[in-house]
């Protein structure tokens, strides 16, 4: 799935990570933009769009000077991902345990049923609402057309994703029977409590709770979402994700390390790294997470893979790993 690569900067927990500034999006005439008259023109053919309802949502979309900043000029740590240390503070930390623990148990039957039926751990459902929302309970404040319009239509490193974005964002709000102006998510335009893109909420929906309806916002439809995802991009259960290990030395150079490329395990070990459990694959992903003093390294398995399918980032994938083993 091509749209997966770009989830390194549109699927992260809003509060995970600080504002560029504090400045409120402004009032901007997009409608003097040929770009964006060009946009109108194509909704209205292609997907049947009333040319009057284009122009009225248009007319209603500002500027994000936030999100714009963010895709901005060179790419700096922090603006549109977090670093291993911020996901300690603020993911990893005890109170994300306890809320994890406490979600296993009160949505446990519909965990269990997702497992049983996508042959998926459940832990590792619980590990992405813990990374993605807090369970929910921070799914963005940003307003969608706001930051996805700013991204379509100003230069930015994305430009071109984030106007495909725009275009779903329309088709989802006609689906689901929205209004386009109200929706609320992250600063690229995320949504719901699995922080999904429009083109993935419309892809990777799911109706779980069985209602009739599928929401990004309902926790037991993002439960049968993440399940499905994970289901889909070869997890298997059973299978290793990630084992810790030790070597010399605080920080970590003798090898590249990586959730795209593997390497024999027996390369591995030479390099002097060893797990300090059995590792049961014969390839691993060398991965390493960067604090303040030290460099931890592991072992990833395929099924670690599978995790960073929905986010481009080795921490990413570990944090999900982290809060899965805290509640198994």
């Amino acid at each position: 799935m091509k749209i997966i690569k770009y989830f390194l900067i549109t699927m992260l927990i809003p509060f995970l990570l600080l504002a560029n500034d504090d400045r409120p999006p402004v009032a901007y005439n997009y409608l003097a933009k040929k770009e964006v008259q060009n946009f109108i023109n194509m909704m209205v053919r292609k997907y049947n769009f009333k040319r009057s309802y284009m122009v009225s949502v248009m007319k209603h979309a500002k500027l994000d000077r936030d999100t714009l900043a963010r895709y901005t000029g060179r790419y700096k740590v922090g603006t549109t991902n977090g670093s291993w240390e911020r996901y300690k503070a603020h993911v990893l930390d005890a109170e994300t345990f306890r809320k994890a623990k406490k979600f296993k148990r009160k949505y446990y039957t519909t965990l269990r049923r997702a497992s049983r039926q996508y042959h998926v751990d459940m832990n590792y459902i619980v590990g992405f609402m813990g990374v993605e929302s807090k369970f929910g309970e921070y799914t963005g404040d940003y307003n969608i057309l706001d930051a996805l319009a700013t991204l379509a239509f100003h230069r930015n490193r994305m430009k071109k994703f984030f106007k495909s974005e725009l275009k779903h964002l329309f088709l989802f709000a006609r689906e689901k029977g929205y209004n386009i102006t109200k929706l609320e998510g992250s600063f690229a335009g995320a949504m719901g409590c699995v922080q999904q893109v429009p083109s993935v909420a419309r892809r990777h929906r799911s109706d779980f709770n069985g209602d009739g309806k599928t929401n990004p916002w309902d926790l037991e439809d993002c439960i049968g979402s993440i399940a499905k995802f994970m289901h889909k991009n070869g997890w298997r259960n059973g299978h290793v994700v990630a084992v810790a290990t030790t070597f010399k030395g605080k920080r970590f150079r003798r090898l590249k390390t990586s959730h795209r490329r593997t390497y024999a395990t027996s390369s591995i070990y030479k390099a002097g790294v060893k797990p300090k459990k059995r590792f049961p694959e014969s390839r691993a992903y060398l991965l390493k997470t960067r604090n303040r003093t030290h460099d931890d390294i592991w072992m990833g398995g395929k099924n670690f893979r599978v995790l960073t399918r929905y986010n481009n980032s080795t921490s990413y994938g570990m944090a999900i790993h982290l809060i899965a083993e805290q509640v198994k």
